[in-house]
């Protein structure tokens, strides 16, 4: 199914986010309700005790405006970004400032449609929400609140009305595989804007909860692809070997004849069809080639700076160094940027548009340049003895 080839040229150096980000997460706070079983942050009930005040939240800002057009995009999270209680003030200063923001709250009563109003006055139009079941047996167990589903489906419903654009996340993990298709039928009814998969990286309290494999990584990546033909826009995390599979799928029109389907694709594959009929609009995958530390950079409630919030790899803090300063010339990230990654991830043909989950190489091997082992490719080349040896497209 995957061919394997030497490759002797060299890969020049790519410029793009390569002097600015293009995505900056700011756990605003640990601080959260919710209790859920896969947490990257291990969010708590209380804020923590040496979060950045407002002053440095509004230098961060001056820091990025700064930068100059295009000016990334500052997307406030946490545990839970509305449980700040200058959230409208950081919003109205970034907007003064012409910095765009978004937001990724929890769905607790902190959610609501006058503190919505207030946002979008401040020029916030994007919102994430998470959705990780379709049904309330599986997303409410996840969260950890009974009644959670059916109070994210609502407040979906008041962030389209209240004109956001709205995005769901959705973390893949073995206890939700064959849920992807009927999550997806129910964000098509909900008329979402994008649906961002989330591969589960074992970090937080996500430590306990079983990874989906290669082959199903392979098998949902596939079918996402089909999925973003139903008038979404699909985008991973953690999971970059995606856009390899849509540029495969775009480039080889007989790529259903070349590749063997797996069981948890058909299976994706045929409900999709079963409920939604098949599609009849292009594939909407952006393929912006960002990953963990390119594109993307994160900043802890207490000022750390990390590749992104699945990779615990503490960059510098931004209370003694500019953020753009670490983006720019920390070590790691030039060579992340710069695709020297381990073998077979640095001669692979996809080391740029792809690269690798940095995250998981880091939870599995140690090194932040390792290997990805979610990806296909990568398992079948190590468990062949073949990582010398580069990845080919088919």
């Amino acid at each position: 199914m995957h061919s394997s080839q030497t490759m002797t040229s060299t890969k020049p150096r790519p410029a793009q986010f390569e002097d600015r980000p293009l995505l900056v997460f700011w756990e605003t706070t640990k601080a959260c309700a919710l209790a859920c079983a896969h947490c990257r942050a291990c969010a708590q009930l209380e804020p923590g005790p040496d979060e950045l005040s407002t002053s440095e939240g509004f230098a961060m800002v001056d820091e990025l405006a700064a930068i100059g057009r295009p000016r990334p995009i500052l997307i406030l999270t946490g545990g839970d970004c509305l449980q700040r209680p200058d959230i409208s003030d950081i919003a109205r200063y970034a907007q003064q400032q012409g910095v765009p923001v978004a937001i990724s709250p929890s769905v607790t009563p902190y959610l609501t449609p006058e503190l919505l109003d207030e946002l979008l006055s401040f020029g916030v139009h994007s919102a994430s929400l998470s959705l990780d079941g379709s049904n309330s047996a599986t997303h409410d167990t996840l969260r950890g609140i009974p009644g959670h589903y059916d109070a994210t489906l609502d407040a979906i419903t008041m962030l389209k009305n209240h004109g956001y654009t709205t995005q769901i996340n959705t973390t893949v993990m073995a206890g939700n595989l064959h849920e992807l298709a009927d999550i997806a039928v129910t964000l098509r009814d909900l008329e979402v804007d994008v649906w961002e998969v989330f591969f589960l990286i074992t970090t937080g309290r996500g430590t306990d909860i079983l990874e989906s494999s290669p082959q199903e990584n392979e098998d949902v990546c596939n079918f996402l692809v089909d999925a973003s033909r139903y008038g979404f826009t699909v985008r991973t995390v953690e999971a970059p070997f995606f856009r390899r599979i849509a540029a495969e799928r775009k480039s080889d029109p007989n790529y259903h004849e070349t590749h063997v389907p797996g069981p948890l694709y058909v299976e994706l594959h045929d409900r999709l069809v079963e409920r939604l009929g098949e599609p009849s609009a292009p594939v909407r995958a952006p393929s912006a080639a960002t990953r963990d530390g390119k594109g993307i950079i994160f900043i802890a409630n207490n000022g750390d700076v990390y590749p992104s919030g699945f990779m615990p790899y503490r960059l510098g803090n931004v209370r003694q160094e500019r953020l753009i300063d670490i983006y720019r010339d920390n070590e790691v990230l030039r060579s992340i940027r710069a695709a020297e990654f381990a073998q077979p991830c640095a001669t692979c043909d996809h080391a740029q548009l792809c690269g690798g989950s940095r995250a998981r190489a880091l939870a599995k091997t140690g090194d932040p340049l390792g290997a990805d082992p979610g990806c296909l490719l990568v398992n079948d080349a190590l468990a062949s003895s073949a990582s010398s040896v580069s990845l080919r497209s088919h």
